[in-house]
This record gives C-alpha cells, sequence and structure tokens, in this order.
C-alpha cells in the first residue's frame, strides 16, 4: 500500500464517519499538529477529537488535490462540518510502518 492509499483510506473512512477504520489508518502514537503546535497525540486523542463528528455524521471533505512524495502526502481539502465549519486547507499526512505516524493541519 502506497503513502496515498492509505491517505485515501483515511479519507474515505472520514467521510463514512466510521470511526475504528479511521482510526485503524494511524499508528497508536500518532502526532497530529495545526501547524507546529501538537493537537494531541494517539489513537484515544483521534477518538475524542472525531466521535462527536462523526456521530452527528457533521463532517465530509472534498479532495482538491494530493501530492505523494516518498512518505508524505499533502491533500488539499475542502473540509464541511468540521469544529471550525468550512474550510479549506492542506493536511501532510507522514507514513511509516503502513500507518500515519503524523498529521499537519495548515489552513
Amino acid at each position: 500500500m502506497t503513502a496515498s492509499d492509505l491517505a485515501q483510506r483515511q479519507l474515505d473512512a472520514y467521510n463514512a464517519h466510521d470511526l475504528e477504520a479511521f482510526v485503524a489508518c494511524y499508528a497508536e502514537d500518532v502526532v497530529v499538529l495545526a501547524g507546529d503546535q501538537v493537537q494531541g497525540k494517539g489513537h484515544d486523542y483521534l477518538r475524542e477529537r472525531y466521535t462527536p463528528q462523526f456521530t452527528a455524521r457533521s463532517c465530509r471533505a472534498d479532495l482538491l488535490n494530493r501530492v505523494e512524495q516518498g512518505e508524505w502526502v499533502v491533500d488539499h481539502e475542502h473540509a464541511f462540518g468540521t469544529a471550525r465549519g468550512e474550510v479549506k486547507l492542506l493536511v501532510a499526512y507522514h507514513v511509516a510502518e503502513g500507518a500515519i505516524d503524523r498529521v499537519i493541519f495548515m489552513s
């Protein structure tokens, strides 16, 4: 599975509001950043952050563009129903050992 395949798998799970399939794409010790600020770490953080949106079935993201370079994938997304409402953003995913181990949100 390529880094792009994994990024697509997590995006599909996000849009399907399938929390366990979404979390399964990430390393147990994933680090989530907004810019250079750590927002949270690990599967428990992902569950806490995304459960309300997935339960409400309020979130979805449209992929506008994707670039892959080695272990990195950068998606340009148009997201709806997020904690911040509707946003366009860049999201960088770093993949190691078959899982996303770092996410950087840039908007």
